[in-house]
């Protein structure tokens, strides 16, 4: 970037965090045993050796270079595309957030420490939090996320479908367990006509009057919100002793020590913001380069603005 650190000038941007507050001293258990449901066992059943002190890239400290990417790829499609990308927690256990996602803001989301938009929710999930952190146990959540003001047409229509890439991406995160875009799950329970996104002109513009499909039908944006959900497990590290196997193969009792979220939940917010970020930069990119550059010469005939609106955003 230049001396006043707000332009770049096209070189790779580098990014170095410090972490200065370790306790390495606190993983002495993790060394001897596996914890329940971590990644010690498998990074060690396929490395033969295992980063002890906090985890190493099963941690969810790897995941500050991601939010770092994240902030600048938000910048981009900010300021390019006018597409804002905001996460929350909706669920904490069996407490849900009843929110409309035309009411989400950053403000909103950020006035709590559990990351929820709705305080009455978010005064239920703090609470169920901490009893589970009195107790020594964990618990896990869901994160929704919502694109507003995405471009139509990103995504490719076979390997590379939007949901595909937004689905490898956050669920490479730590602690996820499931994905789901648009109903779901849920919309295996309908039939066609209650499931179908009707199309109608709005103002010149098609657009649907319900939005089961999440903003993406075919692997492709169809300039509607795009709606995410991401299922976050318990923190496998409690307080708790727990039966589990020694790394020379016997069966032991463990009770690890050391930080550990009682609920990641929280915490993922801007992890699933970051990603969801990468992955839209990504095809905005490809979009613009595939169809906008090409379509310069009339290469994409005639009807490209109506299946591209890159050159209508600047």
């Amino acid at each position: 970037m230049d001396p006043d650190g707000n332009t770049t000038l096209g070189t790779p941007i580098a990014i170095v965090v410090k972490n200065k507050d370790q306790r390495s001293g606190d993983y002495s258990e993790v060394e001897a045993a596996y914890r329940p449901s971590h990644a010690d066992a498998t990074y060690d059943f396929k490395y033969g050796i295992r980063a002890i002190a906090g985890g190493g890239r099963s941690s969810a400290r790897e995941t500050i270079g991601r939010v770092a990417a994240g902030a600048v790829a938000k910048k981009l499609l900010k300021q390019v595309a006018g597409t804002e990308v905001l996460a929350y927690v909706s669920r904490v256990r069996e407490i849900e957030a009843k929110v409309h996602r035309d009411q989400v803001t950053m403000e909103n989301i950020e006035s709590n420490p559990v990351r929820c938009p709705d305080p009455t929710s978010a005064d239920a999930m703090y609470k169920a939090i901490d009893e589970v952190r009195t107790r020594g146990e964990s618990c896990g959540g869901e994160v929704t996320c919502i694109v507003k003001g995405c471009p139509k047409g990103l995504g490719e229509p076979v390997f590379d479908k939007l949901e595909a890439d937004l689905a490898k991406a956050v669920m490479s995160l730590p602690a996820t367990k499931g994905f789901e875009i648009g109903s779901g799950f849920e919309g295996s329970k309908m039939v066609g006509s209650e499931h179908n996104d009707e199309y109608y002109m709005d103002d010149g513009e098609v657009k649907t009057r319900s939005n089961r499909s999440g903003g993406v039908q075919g692997g492709l944006s169809n300039g509607e919100d795009i709606v995410l959900r991401i299922a976050f497990k318990p923190t496998a590290t409690i307080a708790r002793k727990q039966k589990t196997v020694s790394r020379d193969g016997n069966d032991v009792e463990m009770l690890a020590r050391g930080r550990h979220d009682p609920c990641v939940v929280p915490r993922a917010v801007p992890m699933v913001e970051a990603m969801v970020a990468l992955v839209l930069a990504d095809h905005l990119m490809r979009h613009y380069a595939q169809c906008e550059l090409l379509s310069r010469d009339g290469a994409l005939g005639p009807d490209v603005k109506a299946r591209s609106q890159f050159a209508a955003l600047h």
